[in-house]
């Protein structure tokens, strides 16, 4: 496997490239008409063109990919995260060309990304779930039936789908109507499935993830969790690692259960290569399995800042056959790490994708500071992608040194031509609340509306 391909772009493209050339091997980058001088293309050993902007003409159109595989001669594919690396088709379709798909197995990744069925399935290992409607998809009338025996608020969601998307809140039934052909529209468009299913809504929960990874030979490891709860429309904005709740000493049974819980649910299906089990917490620190995300999440970074590990290659390695790099004993915790993405988005506006040309950049440096990028000077942020343009991730002895060494380097970034969304992670930064640990997902909603 000296030849891996990377089917994906910006920031990831990037990461990804410097850990297969760190082990000796040939980077291939793929891109599109809009990335035709985008840093990844140029960071690689070769690169080849795979078609016009819009996604699904290029980044999401596997022949163009398998095509630029053949070409170049790649024995392998790493996904990334988003486009195809959930796509259990592509993956058999590198299969059945001969290519490894770095990432668990096509039936893996066809059970876990059915999220109904994934809730199965985690029920059926003991593992909590959320009160709701369980395999089978919803129409209207089953809706109304079980969210009157749940209980409103409900949540909508795509049965095949995640990240967030068509999600919808119910909180009576005079809504659910709406919500429901709301929810099967998006559902449809962004996943080609209009199918539903039904849950309890928890108010204000903390959303924590597990980390783990499995090889070949039956070893199947944690890499401890990640608090993911700051979110905005049901995306995440900042990751940190550990838990600062799950790290209080009152909470180490908390931990364990939930690390263990996850352990089961990527045994139950003897999973391989990275993974993530997501979890919510409720008030009263019980915790329920919401999905099982079947690639490298953006936020894998601060479980390597706290770990020293690389979990790329680490995956490459699987990938390859060859057992895990680390017992579970040899992983230990070491300090705490904070991840803020900086997207082009318009804070006057909602938020709302901010395409541009940026003007002047600057990113910041110093003791503890990592900086995954996908930009350069002078470079056209398109509104064909998502508009990550990075990620600074601060690493320190404790969270506190985190968060300073955090603010700091948002002090020192600059990035001009575009809006950002700098300004709100420094005011999250600054915020009592956050320094203190007291986050949960409705966190943003309330700092922004106080």
């Amino acid at each position: 496997m000296d030849r891996i391909l990377i089917a994906n772009r910006g920031e990831i493209a990037c990461r990804i490239i410097r850990s297969i050339q760190e082990l000796g091997k040939q980077a291939i980058a793929v891109y599109s008409e809009a990335d035709a001088d985008a840093p990844h293309r140029h960071l690689a050993n070769a690169a080849y063109p795979i078609g016009p902007a819009p996604a699904p003409q290029s980044y999401l159109n596997p022949d163009a990919i398998l095509q630029a595989a053949a070409d170049s001669g790649a024995a392998a594919i790493h996904p990334g995260y988003g486009f195809l690396s959930e796509n259990a088709a592509f993956a058999t379709q590198c299969g059945d060309a001969g290519i490894v798909f770095i990432g668990p197995s096509p039936a893996t990744m066809q059970l876990m990304g059915n999220k109904a069925a994934a809730r199965q399935l985690a029920q059926d290992a003991g593992v909590p779930v959320i009160p709701g409607s369980g395999q089978q998809p919803l129409d209207l009338e089953a809706a109304h039936k079980q969210a009157t025996e749940i209980g409103y608020p409900v949540l909508l969601k795509a049965a095949s789908g995640g990240g967030g998307i068509g999600m919808q809140a119910v909180t009576d039934p005079e809504s659910l109507e709406k919500a429901f052909k709301t929810a099967q529209n998006r559902a449809k468009v962004a996943f080609g499935c209009a199918d539903l299913y039904l849950e309890k809504y928890l108010v204000a929960p903390r959303h924590i993830e597990v980390q783990i990874l499995g090889d070949t030979h039956g070893n199947l490891i944690h890499l401890y969790e990640r608090e993911c709860s700051i979110q905005r429309r049901h995306q995440k904005v900042i990751e940190e690692a550990p838990s600062f709740h799950l790290a209080q000493p009152v909470r180490t049974g908390l931990r364990d259960h939930m690390i263990q819980a996850a352990l089961a649910v990527a045994a139950a299906v003897q999973y391989t290569n990275a993974g993530t089990v997501e979890f919510l917490v409720d008030e009263q620190d019980g915790f329920y399995f919401i999905e099982m995300n079947t690639r490298l999440q953006v936020e894998h970074t601060v479980t390597e800042m706290t770990l020293g590990a690389d979990l790329v290659a680490e995956q490459i390695r699987i990938a390859e056959g060859q057992p895990l790099s680390w017992n579970q004993d040899d992983l230990q915790l070491h300090g705490a790490a904070i991840e803020c993405r900086l997207y082009a988005e318009h804070p006057g506006k909602n938020f709302f994708p901010s395409p541009g040309q940026i003007s002047a950049l600057n990113l910041p440096s110093g003791p503890g500071i990592r900086i995954d990028s996908g930009i350069s000077y002078g470079a056209q942020i398109t509104p064909y992608y998502d508009p990550l343009l990075a990620k600074i991730i601060a690493h320190g002895c404790n969270r506190a040194v985190a968060i300073r060494r955090m603010q700091s380097a948002l002090a020192n970034t600059r990035i001009d031509g575009l809006h950002t969304n700098i300004a709100l992670h420094q005011q999250i930064m600054d915020d009592p609340q956050f320094q203190a640990g007291a986050v949960d997902t409705d966190f943003l909603m309330r700092m922004l509306n106080p």
